[in-house]
C-alpha cells in the first residue's frame, strides 16, 4: 500500500474515535452508596492546613474540609479549563474591581463531633479562616492572598473581601486546595493549632474517625454533608506506604482503588463495590472519567499575570527552549 503520512494521520485518527468516542455502557451507570475505598498515601506530620504546602498534609484534609469555591471536576469538564464552581458559596458577585461579595448556602453544618459539634456555618466562620490564613505565624502561602485589604461578614450568609488592588486571580486561588481551607474557632481555641488529628473538624464530604501514626488514617461519611445524598462512598481507608513501587503494585493488584489524590479526584467505581484499572470516577458527583486516572484536576493556578511563576512556586517553563 502506498500511504502517505498525511493517509496514516487520518486513518489513526478515524480509529482512535471509534475506541474513545464511542458511548459507553458503564457512563449511563447510576451510582450505587455505600463500600470502601483505599487509598495508598503518606503520614502526614501534622493537620494544619495554613502551615504547610506539602501534600502529606493537603491531600486528608481535601476529604474533610471545605472551601468558599472549587474547580469543577468530572468527565464532563473540558481539560485545561479549570471551570469555578460554589463550594460553600452559593453564588458570588464583583461589585467593583476590588470588591468580592460571596453568599453562603444555608444550612451547612459542621462535623458532629466537639468542639463544633454539627452548629451551622456563618459568615463569620469564613472571615476568621481568611483572617487566620493572612495573619497564622509560619503559613508560607499567605503570600496567595497578599493583595486582601480586609473581610468582613456582612451579615450571618455573606461574606465580603475588599482588595488592595485588582487581583483576577482571587477566585482561582479560593479555589486552589491548598489555599483557605475553612476552619473552625473553637478547634484553635481548644487545641491551640490544628496540628493534631483531634482538630480535624471541616464541612466536607468525610469525618477523620480514626488516624495511626505511620499506618493510616480512617474517613467516614459525613451524615450532614450539605450536598443532599453525597457522598456515596461510606468509608475510606488511607494506608501510609510512602514506596512509589509499592503502592503502583498494589494498585496493578486491585488490592488498593487509588494511589492518593485530591478529593475533586478520588477513585472508585459506583460505591467501589468491585474495582476496575481503566475507568474513574468521582465519589461525591459519581461521574465516570476514562482518561485522566493520573491527573489532579485542581491546578497550581498563577498568583500573578505579571509573575513568571506558577502556584506551586516553581518558574514557568520556556516554550523556545524548555529550560527552567
Amino acid at each position: 500500500m502506498n500511504l502517505s503520512r498525511r493517509d496514516l494521520l487520518a486513518l489513526s485518527g478515524v480509529a482512535l474515535a471509534g475506541t474513545t468516542l464511542r458511548p459507553s455502557a458503564a457512563r449511563a451507570q447510576s451510582p450505587k452508596r455505600g463500600g470502601t475505598m483505599t487509598i495508598r498515601g503518606w503520614d502526614p506530620p501534622l493537620f494544619d492546613p495554613m502551615l504547610q504546602t506539602a501534600y502529606r498534609v493537603q491531600i486528608p484534609n481535601t476529604f474533610t474540609h471545605s472551601r468558599l469555591v472549587k474547580h469543577k471536576a468530572g468527565a464532563a469538564v473540558t481539560p485545561a479549563t479549570f471551570a469555578i464552581e460554589g463550594d460553600l458559596a452559593e453564588s458570588w458577585s464583583q461589585p467593583n474591581e476590588t470588591t468580592y461579595v460571596f453568599k453562603l448556602r444555608r444550612g451547612v453544618r459542621w462535623h458532629p463531633k466537639p468542639p463544633v459539634n454539627g452548629r451551622e456555618l456563618t459568615a463569620e466562620d469564613v472571615r476568621y479562616s481568611i483572617e487566620r490564613f493572612l495573619t497564622v505565624k509560619g503559613n508560607p502561602m499567605a503570600y496567595m492572598l497578599g493583595a486582601v485589604d480586609r473581610v468582613e461578614a456582612v451579615d450571618r450568609y455573606t461574606v465580603k473581601l475588599v482588595l488592595k488592588e485588582p487581583f483576577s486571580w482571587l477566585l482561582d486561588v479560593l479555589a486552589n486546595p491548598m489555599s483557605v481551607a475553612i476552619v473552625a474557632r473553637e478547634c484553635v481555641e481548644k487545641f491551640g493549632d490544628l496540628r493534631r488529628a483531634e482538630s480535624v473538624v471541616g464541612t466536607g464530604p468525610w469525618m477523620l474517625d480514626s488516624y495511626r501514626p505511620n499506618v493510616g488514617i480512617t474517613f467516614v461519611r459525613n451524615p450532614q454533608y450539605f450536598v443532599p445524598g453525597l457522598p456515596y462512598i461510606d468509608r475510606i481507608e488511607y494506608l501510609v506506604d510512602e514506596d512509589n513501587a509499592s503502592r503502583m503494585a498494589a494498585f496493578l493488584a486491585a488490592s488498593t482503588t487509588w494511589a492518593g489524590s485530591f478529593r475533586e479526584a478520588s477513585i472508585g467505581p459506583t460505591g467501589c463495590r468491585s474495582r476496575t484499572r481503566s475507568s474513574t470516577s468521582d465519589p461525591i458527583s459519581g461521574r465516570r472519567s476514562f482518561r485522566a486516572t493520573w491527573r489532579r484536576t485542581s491546578p497550581c493556578v498563577p498568583i500573578s499575570p505579571r509573575s513568571r511563576t506558577s502556584g506551586c512556586g516553581k518558574p514557568s517553563r520556556s516554550r523556545s527552549t524548555g529550560r527552567e
